[in-house]
């Protein structure tokens, strides 16, 4: 980074990832925040394509999302869900009336050929979203969930099981076929800094670098690479990232985060109840940032995101003494 204004790149999905992107987006001009959004949660409902992640992402940095869930638009009705369910359709999806506007326009678009990067952009431009929303792949790839019970796409994992099955194991369909967008790569080739938000680096961050193309892309930017964690005392703040974790073999803690992106980052944000784990960290190699990584409101998402980037600072400077 630089006097200018560092070009920040930021790979999130789910909650934790769009709580970062207000946060950084906050503080960042127009046209300086670009985030890649997870797309392997993506799945049809009643006909329509459903994007939870790009459109959790898109409601969040428009102010619009419904803060008590986490997810779908604020003051939202269900009358559409309601008459599907008298009509005896499953209904374990929520899915709001203007919730169903987007996917709505989407399945339309996608039906006319036009590419879902294209048509995410559109939607985030009507939302009046100023950072620039980029997918990784325009391809379809989806995250599946071996339980005992058999395989689960992700969503009938996440929400209709509410992730009470055991995880015997997780795999990417369609990720042989899939190939990197013009727009992910430039996102990272630009970057100045490279953020892995607080998201689950197994069904969130991971479906992202295993696109063909965008890990290794990741790995080569010349960009500082940050990783702020997900999880605070060993365990998840909403989610099941502790027991995927566990699930693949890593260890529930910020050693086993650091396991998921081994190679891959410069640096990790923890929070202050796992400050015990800072030195093992440090003796890989990585640089540590320990604080409140919590963010409950407008305020700890700003001064998170402050810190990270001072953080980077710092990071850029020791470089450059280095040399």
């Amino acid at each position: 980074m630089n006097s200018r204004r560092p070009r920040i790149t930021l790979l999130a999905g789910g909650v934790g990832g769009a709580k970062l992107a207000v946060g950084l987006a906050s503080i960042c001009e127009p046209g300086q925040l670009s985030i890649i959004g997870n797309v392997a949660d993506d799945q049809a409902f009643h006909g329509l394509w459903v994007s939870p992640d790009i459109d959790t992402l898109t409601y969040t940095l428009a102010g619009r999302i419904d803060s008590s869930k986490g997810w779908g638009l604020a003051d939202e009705s269900n009358r559409v869900l309601d008459g599907l369910k008298r009509l005896g359709c499953d209904s374990w999806m929520y899915l709001g009336d203007q919730d169903m506007a987007t996917h709505i326009m989407r399945t339309h678009l996608r039906q006319q050929g036009v590419r879902p990067s294209l048509i995410a952009q559109r939607i985030a431009e009507s939302f009046g979203v100023q950072s620039n929303i980029v997918l990784p792949t325009d391809d379809r790839v989806q995250t599946r969930i071996r339980t005992p019970q058999g395989w689960l796409s992700f969503q009938e994992y996440f929400v209709r099981e509410q992730c009470q099955p055991e995880i015997l194991e997780i795999q990417l369909d369609g990720l042989e076929r899939a190939t990197v967008t013009a727009e992910a790569l430039a996102a990272i080739r630009e970057a100045d800094l490279l953020v892995i938000a607080p998201s689950n680096p197994i069904v969130s961050i991971g479906p992202i670098l295993a696109i063909p193309g965008l890990g290794q892309a990741f790995a080569l930017s010349n960009a500082i690479k940050i990783a702020v964690s997900p999880l605070i005392g060993g365990a998840t703040v909403k989610g099941p990232a502790d027991r995927m974790l566990s699930a693949c073999g890593y260890s529930c803690n910020n050693l086993g985060i650091a396991d998921c992106y081994a190679d891959l980052i410069d640096g990790l944000i923890i929070d202050q109840q796992d400050q015990a784990e800072a030195d093992a960290l440090k003796a890989r190699g990585i640089d540590v940032m320990v604080t409140h990584t919590l963010m409950r409101d407008t305020a700890d998402k700003a001064r998170l995101a402050g810190e990270l980037l001072q953080f980077a600072q710092g990071q850029l400077t020791e470089e450059k003494q280095a040399c």
